[in-house]
């Protein structure tokens, strides 16, 4: 047992360490930071497609001009992650719970109507193409819930092969990429109103980030819509990976025949964490400090504002560590799966939306 002193000797160690990753962060950082300023300031100059949009553009051209290296990597990954993580919690705090449970409750048929067409779909299409096992349950449970995050958190329960989950993230991040380029113009075209594109956008786009691009480029009140019917759909995550836990423990006891060896399924094993992201749980907080009054109306715009350039850092970040080996190695079938359950939830979002008298 270590004693005070040994203790306080630590101190210096950990807080030496805790500087160097700081400072492992400011490059990387640094570069997200100028390329969302320079976005920012294109999308005042061309609303249509506004500075979060700017972004991830700008960022996936760095990436191909300059090959950003190992010094980069820390600081963009901090951008695409914690970052955005936090702009969702500034957003939530100009939103009360009367507003997030309406929109949640009216997006209801449209949000579990398009998960069950992605299941669905990944399952019957998979078979067609030859994409099999865990590679089409993660691109299914990508493409239905919220991309990445479905898949870390499916993977933490599947266990698959590190190939299958490179497939299912680069079959996803494709989409998202061409979801952000092409939704917004997309709903113009069809006339949409904000609130019918953010729950367009919410349901239709998979991964978080992207929706957050997308419908905040298109302008009005899509975005905070949209991130609200995206969190609403990420819950969904929580059964469906309880459901895919309890598959596997029974699949993996019938191909051991270990039965009452205790190799069976364990509540304890599920990745919590993961099912209920902190920043879900900090978006919620700062919903309920702002039904509180605590948070002055006055203050909601420049909130807003703020919310809409950490998402454009974030943005700039993920476009920035971009490899298009990455997305090359996806290979043909597991894209042109996540391609064809793309269209059929995007046409499944737009069909419930026209019966349920959303559009």
């Amino acid at each position: 047992m270590r004693g005070p002193a040994e203790a306080r000797d630590d101190r210096p160690g950990r807080s030496a360490e805790f500087v160097a990753r700081g400072r492992a962060l400011v490059p990387g950082l640094t570069v997200s930071l100028l390329v969302a300023v320079a976005a920012t300031a294109l999308g005042h100059l061309v609303p249509i497609v506004g500075g979060p949009v700017f972004g991830i553009v700008l960022g996936i051209v760095l990436a191909a001009a300059i090959k950003p290296g190992d010094d980069l990597r820390p600081g963009l990954s901090f951008a695409a992650k914690p970052v955005l993580q936090s702009s969702i919690v500034v957003l939530g705090a100009t939103l009360s719970l009367q507003q997030i449970a309406t929109v949640g409750a009216s997006s209801l048929p449209v949000m579990l109507g398009t998960v069950v067409a992605a299941l669905l779909g990944a399952w019957i299409l998979g078979r067609l193409l030859g994409v099999r096992g865990d590679a089409q349950i993660l691109i299914g449970v990508g493409t239905g819930i919220c991309g990445a995050s479905a898949i870390a958190a499916t993977t933490a329960v599947l266990k698959p092969h590190e190939s299958q989950v490179a497939y299912a993230i680069g079959t996803i991040f494709t989409f998202n990429i061409i979801a952000v380029l092409a939704f917004p113009g997309l709903g113009h075209a069809l006339g949409m109103d904000p609130h019918a594109f953010g729950l367009w956008a919410g349901t239709a786009i998979n991964d978080t980030s992207s929706v957050v691009a997308a419908a905040f480029s298109y302008g009005g009140d899509a975005g905070p819509y949209a991130v609200v019917v995206k969190l609403t759909r990420t819950l969904t995550l929580i059964p469906i990976v309880v459901a895919l836990a309890v598959w596997k423990a029974r699949r993996d006891t019938v191909a051991t025949a270990r039965i009452g060896s205790g190799a069976g399924f364990r509540w304890r094993s599920l990745p919590w964490r993961k099912l209920v992201p902190v920043f879900l749980v900090g978006f919620v907080a700062a919903s309920v400090l702002d039904t509180l009054g605590v948070i002055p109306v006055s203050w909601h715009p420049g909130l807003s504002a703020a919310g809409t350039f950490l998402i454009t850092i974030a943005l700039a970040g993920i476009g920035s560590s971009l490899r298009l080996s990455d997305m090359r190695r996806a290979g043909a079938r597991p894209l042109l799966l996540g391609a064809v359950l793309w269209i059929l939830v995007a046409v499944t979002s737009l069909g419930l939306q026209a019966a349920t008298g959303s559009v």
